[in-house]
């Protein structure tokens, strides 16, 4: 039988893990793309600019983080390396709509999703090029394009690749991973895989509610009263929760909430606790943070830009983007809070469509939503896969409106 291999073995072939070495010629590009001029002013401002009776506040985190700047990167290096083969993307290559239009009009095609053109993977060849995205991707998909034998470029995002390493060394211990995380979300997803690739099970709970009902399990040794049925698609093939949970290791989706994953992990080890003691604990419960740094300094900046009294707030990024979601319902405990993927979300001074920060995911329309009082502060941000181009229209719309 062979030995699953970790993701950093070096051994396997056709895959670029580095890029090309080609900065300096798409910079122009990226720029011309991606760059915003307001952004730059706002910067040098202090993060502060007015225009009429509007004061814009800036968190001081925002934006690109240095995972999507390294996938974007890649992914123009590997248009301008293979001017002339077909190049695929396996899922969206981040969560924002700006940047995988973008790419599809670079002849960039993306084989699963919203984005998806009909191609399969049975139609994928040897000389074809297929980009892996910041998420990364399911095991099983990689050893079929393996098996293909095209050349693939990865852009798995660094703090996933982190994650990845943990819960392979928890499976490889016989500890269940515990996954704080949406087990839809293809970052998730790719985590499973790798704790199933080294024989190991796991269980994705997705909020504080599912992982108390974990704990019951846990210091109960019984399912009493429990639907275990929701958890199916959220765990591993046929997974016992009672044998399951005896040892568990703790990892997290890089972009969920970060205080809800540090009480969730907090609620697991003192069921631990009480179920095996203080004495034995370390044969029963491994935890490690597993939240990137940059979904931090962004949730962060929120908060501290909820120190001063705001009359809104706008979060600016992909409505189908986990860390930009979770951005909005930490503004949105504080004032009036709207996500919204573009300037064109803002339909007029009086009406805007956004995703509500409570509730299911649904794109609604709200009317009376800037207020016609001056002065008047609006606090901004963006998730860490929206471009400063995009959240600059934002800005440059009100300010048109404010100056009208």
């Amino acid at each position: 039988m062979n030995t699953p291999r970790p993701y950093d073995d070096d051994s396997r072939r056709n895959m670029v893990r580095h890029g090309f070495g080609l900065k300096a010629e798409i910079m122009g590009e990226l720029e011309a793309d991606y760059h915003s001029a307001i952004i730059e002013v706002i910067r040098e401002n202090g993060y502060r600019w007015s225009v009429g009776g509007l004061n814009l506040h800036l968190a001081k985190a925002f934006g690109f983080c240095y995972g999507v700047d390294k996938a974007i990167d890649f992914a123009y290096e590997t248009r301008h390396r293979f001017p002339d083969r077909r190049i695929f993307l396996t899922n969206e290559i981040i969560h924002n709509p700006r940047v995988n239009h973008r790419l599809m009009e670079m002849g960039i095609r993306i084989l699963v999703g919203q984005y998806a053109d009909g191609t399969t993977l049975d139609q994928i060849t040897p000389q074809d090029v297929v980009l892996l995205p910041a998420f990364g991707a399911d095991v099983h998909l990689l050893d079929r394009l393996r098996t293909i034998g095209c050349i693939l470029v990865d852009t798995t995002c660094g703090s996933v690749v982190h994650v990845w390493k943990r819960v392979e060394r928890y499976a490889q211990d016989g500890f269940t991973s515990i996954i704080h995380g949406k087990w839809s979300h293809e970052e998730t997803v790719a985590t499973c895989s790798h704790v199933s690739r080294f024989g190991g099970q796991y269980l994705v709970v997705r909020d504080l509610m599912e992982a108390g009902e974990v704990c019951r399990i846990i210091m109960e040794d019984s399912m009493a009263g429990i639907d275990t049925g929701k958890y199916d698609r959220a765990s591993s093939p046929g997974f016992d929760f009672t044998r399951g949970l005896k040892k568990i290791g703790i990892a997290n989706q890089t972009t969920m909430l970060s205080s809800e994953s540090v009480a969730i992990a907090g609620l697991l080890r003192q069921a631990m606790l009480n179920r095996y003691g203080p004495d034995r604990i370390e044969d029963h419960f491994r935890s490690f943070e597993t939240i990137c740094n940059a979904t931090q300094e962004r949730q962060d900046a929120v908060l501290e830009l909820m120190r001063a009294p705001l009359d809104l707030m706008l979060v600016v990024g992909g409505f189908n983007s986990s860390n930009t979601t979770h951005l909005c319902e930490i503004a949105a405990r504080h004032c009036p809070t709207y996500h919204v993927d573009g300037a064109e979300c803002l339909l007029s001074p009086g009406e805007i469509r956004h995703k509500p920060a409570d509730g299911p995911d649904r794109i609604a329309t709200t009317r009376d939503w800037l207020p016609t009082r001056r002065p008047a502060t609006i606090g901004l941000t963006a998730g860490a896969s929206t471009p400063n181009r995009v959240i600059g229209e934002v800005i440059e719309k009100l300010a048109l409106w404010e100056s009208a």
